[in-house]
Formats: structure tokens, C-alpha cells, sequence
């Protein structure tokens, strides 16, 4: 099977080359060979490869910036995936395409469904609520998953950023009051391999770890496994502190509750998802040990 990855440079992109390989022919063309802001380029390269399986893990993922580059953001966003769910429908082929908490409202407490009502409150949570209408309306099989938070030892992401911080400084403050489920992109890309080899159904799936925290306890976590792996930082857990988003204002709004129900998936699959906690040490030791 000849499979397309795109943004095979991202962070979940690179999890997912290692991850499809025993599913077959993994084509992950980098920006100077297909560049996806081009429509006719995409429709060119498509054309010439004939993939059977897309996995869609490209995305505008700036959030604040997308608020002054808002064409961009609906090319990437809204019509990339519109684009591959109508050449998968047209060419019978599948498409595996990523979304996120941001197309949630992230009012209340209580755990977003797949059926709950969407509102976003950003450029970037349109676009991308946007693209899932649009592949979920194309006619072709697809799986869409909504995950929050995605790190890895790869790439630019929160908690390297904690990292680095945490080296040069004492003391932080983070934000407290956004509440959603850090997920490392392996976990991603191991349950995207293990739902194409059980054939779950079309459709819209929340994929993330279970149980969840704010930014201020991910950020304190992150010190906490770091020092017991013998990490050398200038900063404890305890002299991180909790503020209100209010405190730290962004171009873009974020949703205050991002926890997603995580039982659609489960029963699809027949598991139960591991917690944040036990993955974050696992990505946790994987970019540290590769930095020794």
C-alpha cells in the first residue's frame, strides 16, 4: 500500500513515519518537494502517486499568529483536507486527518463528546472545524481525530519550551485555568497504526491520554520527572505559579475546557488509553536520554 504522509516534518508527522512503515510504502514529501499551500502542486502530486492511504498530519498550527494570517491558516487548515477527502473519494482511497480541542467552545467542566456543539473561539479553531466539516461531508472513508495539547522529544512544543525555561530560571508562572490532556505525539501515531488495523468505522474520534491537568501542573510535572532523571535545572515544581488566563492575554482566545471524552475511541478499539502522566515520562526520557 502506498501511503502519503504529509507535514512528515511536524511533530506527529515524524511519529507517524515510524510508526505506518510495516503498513506499507510511506511517501512523506518535505515542503520543497510538495508544497501544500499550492492547490494545482497537490493535485499534481496526487496525480503522479495515486496514494491509497493519506494521513493528513500537516496543519497550520500557529494559533495567534493565524489571527493575522487567516488565508493561510484556511489553506492549510480548511482546504488541504477538503482537497485529500475529495481525491480519496474520487480514487476510493482513505484519509486519516488530525483535528483539535480548539473547535470546542471550552466552556463548563464537563468532558467534550464528539456530538457535543462546536464553537470556536480562534482563527485557527475555524479553519480547523472547517476542515473536519469538510472531509466529513466529502463521501470518502475517513477517520478524524481531536486531540489536545500535542508534545514530543521532537520538534518545537511546551514542554521543551519548560525545559529550557527551567534551566535559565527560578521561579515561572503559568497558566492555571485552561484544563485539557497533554498528548505526545507517539501515542497519536500508535493508535492511528492500531485503528487502521482494526478497520474502526468512519468517523469523528477524540484521541488523547487519560485524566487531565492545567498548564501550570503539566509545566510542574515536567520539572518533577526531569529532576528525578537527574536533569540539572535552576527551578523546583513548587516555584512554578498557577495565574489566571486573564494574566497572560494572546491574539488568540484558548478554550478554558479542553477535556474530551475518550469512550467512543476506547470501545471502538477495545482498550483503555494510558494517563498523561505515564506518557509524559516516556516522551520525557526518550528527548532526554537522546540529549546525554
Amino acid at each position: 500500500m502506498k501511503i502519503l504522509v504529509t507535514g512528515g516534518s511536524g511533530q506527529v508527522g515524524f511519529e507517524l513515519q515510524r510508526q505506518l512503515c510495516l503498513l506499507g510504502n510511506i511517501l512523506a514529501p518535505d515542503r520543497a518537494q510538495l508544497d501544500l499551500a499550492n492547490e494545482e502542486a497537490v493535485n499534481t502530486w496526487l496525480g503522479q502517486h495515486q496514494p491509497e492511504l493519506i494521513v493528513n498530519a500537516a496543519a497550520y498550527t500557529a494559533v495567534d499568529k493565524a489571527e493575522s494570517e487567516p488565508e493561510l491558516a484556511h489553506r492549510l487548515n480548511a482546504a488541504l483536507p477538503a482537497q485529500l477527502a475529495d481525491y480519496c473519494h474520487k480514487h476510493q482511497a482513505t484519509l486519516v486527518h488530525y483535528s483539535s480541542d480548539y473547535v470546542y467552545p471550552g466552556a463548563g467542566n464537563a468532558p467534550w463528546e464528539e456530538t457535543s456543539g462546536t464553537g470556536p473561539l480562534s482563527v485557527y479553531g475555524r479553519t480547523k472545524l472547517e476542515g473536519d466539516e469538510a472531509v466529513a461531508a466529502s463521501g470518502c472513508r475517513y477517520l478524524i481525530f481531536r486531540t489536545s495539547w500535542v508534545y514530543s522529544a521532537h520538534g518545537n512544543n511546551f514542554m521543551k519550551t519548560m525545559l529550557r525555561l527551567g534551566r535559565e530560571r527560578e521561579a515561572l508562572n503559568v497558566v492555571a485555568d485552561q484544563v485539557g490532556a497533554p498528548t505526545p505525539a507517539r501515542l497519536i501515531a500508535q493508535v492511528t497504526e492500531y485503528a487502521l488495523r482494526q478497520g474502526i468505522d468512519t468517523g469523528v474520534y477524540h484521541l488523547a491520554p487519560r485524566e487531565t491537568t492545567s498548564w501550570h501542573g503539566f509545566s510542574q510535572a515536567i520539572f518533577h520527572h526531569a529532576l528525578e532523571a537527574g536533569e540539572t535545572l535552576a527551578i523546583t515544581p513548587e516555584a512554578v505559579t498557577g495565574i489566571p488566563t486573564s494574566e497572560y492575554p494572546t491574539p488568540a482566545k484558548r478554550p478554558l475546557n479542553s477535556r474530551l471524552s475518550l469512550n467512543k475511541l476506547e470501545r471502538a478499539l477495545g482498550v483503555t488509553l494510558p494517563d498523561w502522566r505515564s506518557q509524559l515520562a516516556l516522551a520525557l526520557t526518550e528527548y532526554l536520554d537522546a540529549r546525554r
